[in-house]
């Protein structure tokens, strides 16, 4: 089993704003990869030629890195190991630790031949100062667990579709691909990523108190995957269970939550109108080995959880979507926009049932646009539906 996987997506936009003026922010749940990341990127500038003297690697959720949790130390300890006379490589992983951090960074971009790279686990952080600082001088790298191709570099398993089965309930955290014959240690694994990412990006960022509620509330969304959920339905369910909640503080702990990277929001968007709707939205989780495990469920509801792949391959594509509203009570899942072209995509486990291909195909008909549909299931069968391209969801992923 390889160490390192080789994130080429991600490599590729780091290398693709190396030396100009932007700093590059590698966003994402914890334990996605986002150091490792790093490390791969170094190794790609030594291959070039650059130096360890021009190389700054700072870990912040690292004990011997403890005294740089404060902006000033933080910026007297790169300043002072500036190269001089060529380019310096700022790495600095989980940013948010220092307190003040952009003001440090900040500063530091002012500096010539610095280029400067940062992670972060909590999109507070591009949300506030920071952003307000570095209007339109900063790119932001949003990075997920693995694809399921970069999965089958990490795994051995050999059946296409047995490894599909694996990364669907086990998930694609990197480190968990080690674990998949220990399910033990898998378990342990992805409920320490869960815990972690509750304790320190979700309460302590927002100052949240109630960690019960925070676990319901996850649980509400992992349950309803693919769903439209409001606060209110949420606040009405835990209510309902005799445990009193308003809207307001359900609002709160959504937005900790997608904070977090732990769960995307995506909104509605009316095709025909070409707007976004203010109804209730539907929320993915960053990976549904996690979701199995907050849950408790394993190889069930299957259209929800390739919906839920399909939707973070399409991010990982660099898509922005949106759920698409094709008319009354009709609904397209995706609407995948990139480089201002469009894309609709419907998913279902299996549609040889042909009342099922039927209502699937009915939504997509709906739109009278020329631009591109599809189809994506489980099934084997591959083909055109009057111009509605139906695809099989293993081989799209490998793609």
């Amino acid at each position: 089993m390889s160490k390192h996987i080789e994130r080429k997506r991600y490599l590729h936009q780091l290398a693709m704003w190396r030396e100009k003026e932007m700093i590059k922010v590698v966003t994402g749940v914890r334990r996605c990869g986002k150091s490792t990341l790093f490390d791969l990127y170094i190794r790609q500038l030594k291959a070039t030629g650059v130096t360890d003297e021009q190389i700054i690697f700072v870990n912040l959720e690292d004990e011997d890195f403890s005294e740089l949790l404060n902006y000033k130390e933080l910026h007297e300890y790169v300043k002072s190991r500036i190269a001089k006379d060529k380019w310096t490589y700022v790495f600095i992983d989980e940013i948010q630790n220092c307190n003040g951090y952009e003001k440090a960074v900040s500063s530091l971009f002012l500096k010539k031949n610095l280029d400067i790279y940062i992670t972060g686990s909590n999109a507070y952080m591009l949300s506030g100062e920071l952003a307000t600082k570095l209007t339109a001088r900063y790119v932001e790298i949003d990075m997920l667990p693995l694809s399921f191709a970069e999965y089958g570099e990490a795994v051995k398993t050999a059946d296409k579709h047995e490894r599909f089965n694996q990364y669907m309930n086990l998930g694609a955290f990197p480190y968990a691909t080690r674990l998949v014959d220990n399910s033990l240690a898998h378990s342990q694994y992805l409920e320490g990523i869960y815990n972690t990412v509750l304790v320190k990006d979700v309460m302590t960022r927002k100052n949240l108190k109630d960690i019960t509620l925070v676990k319901s509330v996850a649980s509400f969304l992992s349950s309803n995957v693919g769903s439209p959920v409001s606060a209110k339905k949420i606040a009405d369910t835990m209510t309902s269970y005799g445990r009193p909640t308003g809207v307001a503080t359900v609002e709160t702990y959504l937005e900790a939550l997608t904070d977090s990277y732990l769960f995307y929001k995506v909104q509605r968007y009316d095709i025909k109108g070409k707007m976004h709707l203010k109804s209730e939205s539907k929320y993915y989780i960053c990976d549904t080995g996690l979701r199995n495990l907050i849950i408790g469920t394993h190889g069930k509801d299957i259209g929800h959880q390739i919906e839920n792949i399909v939707y973070l391959e399409l991010l990982r594509r660099g898509y922005s979507v949106n759920i698409g509203k094709a008319g009354r009570n009709a609904e397209v899942d995706f609407v995948a926009i990139r480089d201002k072209q469009t894309e609709y995509y419907q998913i279902a486990a299996t549609v040889m049932d042909e009342s099922t291909l039927a209502r699937e195909l009915d939504s997509l008909k709906r739109i009278k646009d020329n631009y591109p549909k599809y189809l994506i299931t489980l099934d084997d069968y591959t083909g055109d539906h009057d111009g509605i391209l139906q695809l099989n969801l293993i081989d799209w992923l490998s793609d």
